[in-house]
């Protein structure tokens, strides 16, 4: 109990990383990581979860994220966020979470920015396209594509293809959310396609750290989608007010300011959001983890469930919000508008490379040729998760009369 307390005396957003004696016991040990699946020498300065997460930082694909759909088109505003921006304002709360618990956290921020590389162009919308039109060869998830990206399609290596990522930042990518092949939680084709010459464990949870970054990504798109949904006119400061988390800290402010304007109004309340759900998966968190059996990263795994967690009260807010935020913000007519005109981009994309590779770069050609059907298919839709939304619409307009104007 005394190990576990101690943790909430490091406030999160300290400067002072825990070192390797002060890790919690339930931490990842880096010295006992599984390693690469493909050997390499030891860097002189970095350790293996720092070199992981300066790879993805490195990446061709995580540049791309810049250009891709978080919920609003790069070209509707400069502020609204990107998967770029999400991804390092992820990074930033699971890094002040991990400091806060005692773990560690260079594996945290690795799993935080490699979440998300595997989401195609528009989001959503893009997934949802791509999982129709490769339905018959295993069916498109952007966890696995994530997975596809750091093993397969980065190729920036001269020793290998994908990152060479060390074991325990891999199975975060995979397992982040939860363990895979039970009920409600399938493996889709391409996970189990790579574990069968890796095992990642699927059947087991990840570790805290990666749990950390999955809680993360909840925080900062609960807190950014609402400063994005006002700042598109999708709801007001009244609408906002009768969902009782928002509202209280509304209260608050009104309370505390005269007359604050929006913008300020508007950034006080998303601090004060993401301060509420940080401290909310503080104190659960370290409720759960005095029940785990054995106080080590192996025992996390074993666990019979999630110890990384939002309360129940909080869960029931959040619930609230997001319902709130499903019918004014991800449904807004204008938002399914464009959405609708982007799967329709992907659509016609797919259609157009799988019926004509030769319309394909020269270098992916080849392998969309091939004989098997179901693997030109995933060829194709490799391509197109690769592309930015940018990229997408301008080889839209150079393969078909008319494009969609995304507006």
């Amino acid at each position: 109990m005394r190990q576990l307390a101690a943790a909430c005396d490091e406030p999160a957003g300290t400067d002072v990383p825990a070192t390797d004696a002060q890790l919690a016991p339930y931490a990842q040990d880096v010295r006992l990581s599984r390693g690469r699946r493909i050997a390499e020498d030891p860097s002189t300065i970095r350790r293996p979860y720092a070199r992981d997460r300066d790879r993805i930082l490195h990446s061709t694909a995580f540049r791309r994220l810049n250009h891709k759909t978080q919920v609003f088109i790069y070209h509707e505003g400069d502020h609204f966020r990107s998967r770029l921006t999400h991804s390092l304002e992820v990074s930033q709360i699971a890094r002040s979470i991990a400091r806060a618990l005692r773990v560690d956290e260079d594996l945290t921020e690795a799993v935080a920015l490699a979440h998300d590389l595997g989401h195609p162009p528009f989001g959503h919308a893009g997934e949802r396209a791509l999982d129709a039109a490769i339905a018959e060869a295993g069916g498109f998830d952007h966890n696995a594509q994530s997975l596809r990206v750091v093993t397969k399609l980065e190729r920036i290596y001269g020793g290998f293809d994908g990152l060479n990522l060390t074991w325990e930042t891999l199975e975060g990518v995979v397992k982040h959310n939860g363990p895979l092949g039970g009920e409600g939680a399938p493996v889709p084709e391409p996970t189990r396609d790579y574990c069968e010459t890796h095992d990642l464990e699927l059947d087991s949870f990840a570790s805290v750290e990666a749990q950390i970054a999955a809680l993360a990504d909840d925080i900062a798109y609960n807190a950014h989608d609402i400063d994005d949904g006002y700042r598109a006119g999708c709801f007001s400061f009244s609408d906002l007010a009768g969902i009782p988390l928002a509202g209280r800290y509304l209260d608050q402010l009104d309370a505390t300011y005269r007359d604050l304007e929006p913008a300020r109004r508007l950034y006080e309340l998303k601090r004060r959001l993401i301060t509420a759900m940080v401290n909310d998966v503080l104190e659960e968190t370290l409720k759960r983890l005095e029940q785990v059996p054995s106080q080590s990263a192996d025992g996390v795994r074993a666990a019979n469930g999630a110890m990384v967690a939002f309360s129940g009260a909080m869960r029931a807010e959040l619930q609230q919000l997001r319902k709130f935020l499903f019918g004014q913000v991800y449904r807004h007519p204008r938002v399914m508008r464009i959405m609708g005109d982007a799967e329709d981009i992907v659509v016609g994309l797919f259609d157009r490379y799988a019926r004509d590779p030769g319309a394909l770069p020269p270098e992916w050609r080849e392998e969309a040729r091939g004989g098997d059907p179901r693997a030109s298919a995933r060829h194709v839709a490799d391509f197109i998760a690769g592309q930015t939304d940018r990229y997408a619409i301008a080889e839209h307009r150079r393969l078909f009369d008319a494009t969609p104007d995304l507006r």
